[in-house]
């Protein structure tokens, strides 16, 4: 669990606009960062709350684009899912009551990468989230303009 100033922090780190962004939309829950292991793929275990409906971490920064590894866990009484996203196709976990899950996600590029359990109405009660992967746009990716000023 972190502490205020760790999820001030967080957010912080985010930068500019993403921080008051990913904190109005989904400030009632928790923000983590995702643990990098010495050969670049990121880690991270998301879990559903008994009778919460959200996601702990609300919101998941990874330090870069790349592999992340989630362990999914449901510790609600109810079934969910999980439908995540990645490159080339989308994942999906289905979480019966008091279970487990893993997914592994490829994630190629800087920005919010929003997912959700799509099960009954369980989204439009408030079970979303978001990856934020921060870093920069490759070369070959960005426009070709003038630089631009940045907060």
């Amino acid at each position: 669990m972190t502490t205020a100033q760790e999820q001030a922090d967080l957010l912080a780190e985010i930068g500019g606009q993403n921080k008051a962004t990913v904190g109005a939309l989904l400030g009632t829950g928790s923000i983590a960062k995702a643990t990098e292991r010495a050969d670049g793929t990121m880690e991270a275990t998301i879990r559903i709350p008994e009778d919460a409906m959200a996601w702990e971490p609300a919101v998941l920064v990874l330090p870069h684009a790349g592999t992340v590894e989630l362990t999914i866990i449901n510790d609600d009484k109810n079934t969910h899912a999980c439908l995540l996203p990645s490159n080339g196709d989308r994942k999906f976990i289905g979480l019966v009551n008091h279970s487990k899950g893993r997914a592994t996600l490829e994630l190629d590029g800087p920005g919010y990468y929003w997912y959700g359990s799509p099960a009954g109405n369980d989204e439009g009660r408030g079970l979303t989230a978001a990856i934020v992967v921060t870093g920069e746009v490759p070369p070959e990716a960005k426009l070709d303009r003038p630089a631009q000023p940045r907060p």
